[in-house]
């Protein structure tokens, strides 16, 4: 049997541009959300009673079907070591591995649900990566405010361990404060205003050090918004000003304007 020619079987699977690349891009992300849908059927005990054999065959069929998709893209791929070795060709192993480490260990099939990673490349097929500079500048949000971050957890780290270890002093062991490491759970839990309640103090005193450390919770959940909203906004500026008008240089526009804000010009299509 004679395999189809690489050349169109890498414009099928690797492309979007044909009709039939999107044809096969848009039912391999189906498979896999139906792929998906066995395995969340296969984690309910009582369906699983009642269709286990029909979910066990449904499951090996999605693994050979992506089994032989993979071994087809190494085939066809223009540089297979760069493929296995990138991130969807890792995602792709990674997606018909668990099927069969499940037959020497019991329970790893559930890890199939890496498989949802595999439907990113919807982000490729919609043509949504025209929106990855809006996540750039978030990121560059994220990066230049990872100090002022890093310092503030550090800073509460302290204080969740000042409240913990204060709260296990008072409270002790007869309370549930069994030690210092659960003392500081309690802390964590009441300071980001969580309040499992599996943990409470019962003396006056230990009630009155909860409510001080529950009122500074909502007083510094605010803290890293600000400090990531002002980055934000920082970026945002930088962003705008750096689109300038090729007719009178000013810049400051936004960066899906059409037109000049100040001359009216029209404004040169932004790079994607």
């Amino acid at each position: 049997m004679q395999w189809p020619d690489k050349d169109v079987l890498y414009t099928v699977i690797f492309g979007t541009e044909t009709p039939a690349g999107r044809r096969f891009d848009i039912a391999l992300i189906v498979t896999i959300l139906l792929s998906i849908a066995v395995l969340l059927l296969d984690s309910i005990g009582s369906v699983r009673a009642q269709y286990g054999n029909l979910l066990s065959g449904l499951e090996w069929l999605f693994t050979l079907a992506f089994t032989l998709e993979y071994g087809v893209r190494i085939y066809c791929s223009q540089n297979r070591l760069a493929y296995v070795r990138s991130f969807y060709g890792i995602i792709d192993l990674l997606a018909v591995l668990p099927t069969y480490l499940a037959i020497f260990i019991p329970g790893a099939s559930f890890l199939m649900i890496i498989r949802l990673l595999r439907v990113l490349r919807i982000f490729r097929i919609l043509k949504l990566m025209r929106y990855v500079n809006e996540a750039n500048v978030l990121l560059r949000s994220l990066n230049q405010s990872r100090r002022k971050i890093l310092v503030f957890f550090s800073s509460l780290f302290i204080l969740v361990t000042l409240f913990g270890s204060l709260l296990y002093v008072v409270e002790g062991p007869e309370h549930g404060f069994t030690s210092i490491p659960i003392s500081i759970y309690w802390a964590i839990v009441t300071i980001t205003t969580v309040g499992f309640g599996d943990i409470t103090p019962q003396t006056p005193l230990g009630q009155a050090i909860a409510s001080v450390t529950m009122l500074m919770g909502y007083a510094i959940i605010a803290v890293p918004t600000g400090i990531l909203s002002a980055e934000l906004g920082r970026e945002m500026r930088r962003e705008y000003d750096l689109r300038h008008c090729p007719q009178c240089d000013r810049g400051g526009h936004d960066q899906d304007a059409d037109y000049c804000k100040y001359c009216g010009g029209e404004m040169e299509v932004p790079q994607e």
